[in-house]
């Protein structure tokens, strides 16, 4: 799409200074943008990389000088040049129309906007909403809803029941609704627990690709509004994650924790059952939260076990002396077996 300077200043709330009338169409990098792609530079030590790039058009702060660009000021460039873009460079497209190979149930309700690639399957009772579209070789079982305006990569498995709600997005080999790990020990064996929930996802989530969310035993997995998953993470049954949380790749969450909003946790963070996250916590990368702990409002923690960041970084700095501090020792101890 091409925008002028200032239909992209009134859209994103930025302040103009140069040429109003200055068409924009692309995005890019400083380093391999052409004249009409916009950049942003949101630290002072970038503003070289924008000054020598060919691109006319430029996010900055408030504060920063270029000589020769068209400059859209705002207090937070970043997110300004992610709003500009996603009007600039919209999603690519995964399907129109349905595919002559997509296999479809007669009793499914789609509405005549929505889109399903090659070789998907959709299941009996399944609703898709306006605009939503399915991708190659997706599977969606017996009575899921799709909400308006979904986006499901190739790959992905809906098991039957999944509940989406407006403008999730999906990416490839990404599986809703298995089968939770819940078993009961007895006689000898393992028994399986009932996995008779589902999986209830919320407007605006996004989730990674191979990312995995198990239904529920025999109450429901939800997952809020605006929470974005990663690459590689796994939410077990029962798990209730609050809204705007943020979870890294490779992190592991078991059955019947629940998160509460704007919860952040970093890369490779396991968690044990029945934890319990209050709102706006912060869990470090690598972290390992341990069965039934609660981490309060706002706190930040760190390590394996998990406490508190200043805690942590207080240990560590020990341990890395660990070797100093047993030379020490040891030069102690023959000081005393010679006396």
């Amino acid at each position: 799409m091409t925008l002028t300077a200032q239909q992209i200043s009134d859209a994103i709330g930025a302040a103009l200074e140069g040429d109003s009338g200055l068409e924009v169409n692309g995005i890019n990098s400083p380093e391999k943008a052409g004249a009409h792609d916009l950049i942003y530079v949101d630290a002072d030590k970038h503003l070289g990389r924008a000054q020598g790039s060919a691109a006319l058009c430029v996010v900055v702060s408030e504060a920063a000088s270029l000589t020769g660009k068209t400059m859209l000021r705002s207090t937070q460039p970043k997110l300004a040049f992610a709003k500009a873009a996603a009007r600039l460079a919209g999603p690519r497209t995964i399907a129109t129309g349905i595919h002559p190979s997509a296999v479809v149930s007669p009793l499914a309700d789609i509405s005549p906007t929505a889109g399903i690639g090659p070789f998907a399957v959709i299941g009996e009772n399944v609703h898709i909403g306006d605009s939503a579209q399915i991708g190659a070789h997706t599977v969606v079982e017996a009575a899921c809803w799709i909400g308006d305006g979904c986006r499901i990569h190739p790959q992905v498995t809906l098991y039957a029941g999944t509940r989406l709600g407006n403008r999730v997005e999906i990416h490839s080999g990404a599986v809703i609704g298995a089968d939770g790990f819940g078993y009961v020990h007895g006689e000898g064996r393992y028994w399986k627990f009932p996995q008779a929930g589902v999986v209830e996802i919320g407007d605006d989530v996004e989730i990674g690709a191979n990312t995995t969310i198990d239904r529920g035993s025999l109450d429901d997995t939800r997952i809020a509004e605006g929470v974005k998953l990663d690459n590689l993470v796994h939410i077990g049954h029962n798990c209730q994650i609050g809204s705007h949380t943020v979870i890294a790749a490779l992190s592991g969450v078991s059955g019947s924790c629940s998160f509460g909003k704007n919860v952040v946790i970093g890369g490779q963070a396991g968690f044990g059952e029945q934890c319990h996250l209050e709102d706006g916590a912060v869990i470090g990368g690598q972290s390992g939260v341990l069965g039934g702990k609660t981490i309060r409002t706002g706190q930040v923690v760190w390590g394996t076990p998990a406490r508190s960041l200043d805690k942590f970084k207080q240990q560590h700095a020990w341990q890395q002396r660990l070797p100093e501090l047993a030379a020490r020792i040891q030069e102690l101890e023959r000081k005393v077996d010679n006396k």
